[in-house]
């Protein structure tokens, strides 16, 4: 039972997040079992450090946690799990993750780095910064993707790919508060300082910056090498997928769909992407779609057989 307290307290249903780190092998033009070997370790070690960040997140905010309707039952702030056992744990994620990245080259490591330093300033100060708090949980994301390309495959890179990472990740991050302030206001418990500096208009018109943007970022990035995207421009028959799971997502976010949701047992927490990734069949549906798409384009490319 012990063990199963610490993973959970390591939020290891969150582990999906790191998926992105498979982007590099994806879009790679040269596929080999080592570039998915590579990305396979780099998904590893994100997920070690990720699960470190966590604990020592949960730790900082034990007393917050316990006034949510939810996080009050994580193990930390339920006092199921030790401060002193999540710390030494934290540590030695910490400790695994470095050494994986150790093992593929020290741009990885330094990705790595960066990473874990971001998020112990985000828990201990910039998570009580309005829109710097925004910007340090899309960085996660963003270095997801970085890792990959460290790791696996340099030749892959494109600013066109790494902002609308960045973007959706922005994007993600407006939807988190945006839900967390819905609780807020239904519920009367302040369960985040820095949610008392954002409004739902603010929020509401952050996100149809970073969406707009998002999909704009990816049209570009799918219209081919002439925009140093990707490989070729019949990958904009993958568009479709990015704005359908777009509109997917902010369809889950919005508070009327989430009441109907709730009223019949099955809704979804927009402030967890990972529960949505999970439960959500339209979500999955689209990303089967985008990714059968994209691998098919890829294939295709590569084979010669796409003018």
């Amino acid at each position: 039972m012990e063990v199963q307290l610490l993973l959970k307290a390591s939020r290891v249903s969150q582990w999906t997040k790191n998926l992105l780190v498979f982007a590099a092998a994806i879009f790679s033009k040269h596929q080999s079992l080592s570039l998915w070997w590579h990305c396979l370790v780099a998904f590893l070690g994100f997920c070690f450090v990720s699960s470190a960040i966590y604990l020592i997140n949960d730790v900082v905010d034990r007393e917050a946690d316990r006034a949510h309707p939810r996080k009050r039952f994580r193990p930390i702030a339920s006092g199921q799990v030790s401060l002193q056992l999540a710390l030494t744990l934290s540590f030695l994620w910490i400790a695994l993750g470095l050494f994986l990245a150790y093992s593929l080259n020290l741009v990885v490591v330094s990705v790595f780095i960066v990473y874990i330093v971001i998020q112990i300033f985000y828990c201990f100060y910039l998570k009580r910064k309005p829109l710097l708090d925004l910007f340090c949980i899309a960085s996660g994301f963003l270095l997801r993707a970085i890792a990959g390309l460290a790791a696996a495959a340099p030749e892959s890179w494109s600013p066109w790919f790494l902002l609308t990472v960045g973007l959706l990740a922005l994007f993600l991050a407006v939807e988190k508060r945006k839900a967390e302030l819905r609780t807020v206001i239904d519920r009367g418990v302040v369960t985040r300082k820095v949610l008392l500096r954002y409004s739902l208009p603010l929020l509401l018109r952050l996100e149809s910056i970073v969406a707009s943007s998002s999909f704009m970022a990816y049209a570009l990035w799918s219209a081919g090498p002439a925009l140093r995207g990707a490989e070729t421009s019949w990958m904009l028959l993958s568009t479709p997928f990015v704005l359908v799971g777009i509109f997917r997502y902010q369809l889950l976010s919005d508070p009327e769909e989430n009441e109907r949701r709730v009223s019949k047992s099955y809704g979804i927490a927009s402030e967890k992407p990972e529960e949505i990734l999970i439960n959500d069949p339209g979500i999955q549906l689209t990303l089967t779609g985008w990714l059968v798409t994209v691998v098919c384009v890829n294939y295709l490319n590569g084979s010669g057989v796409l003018p």
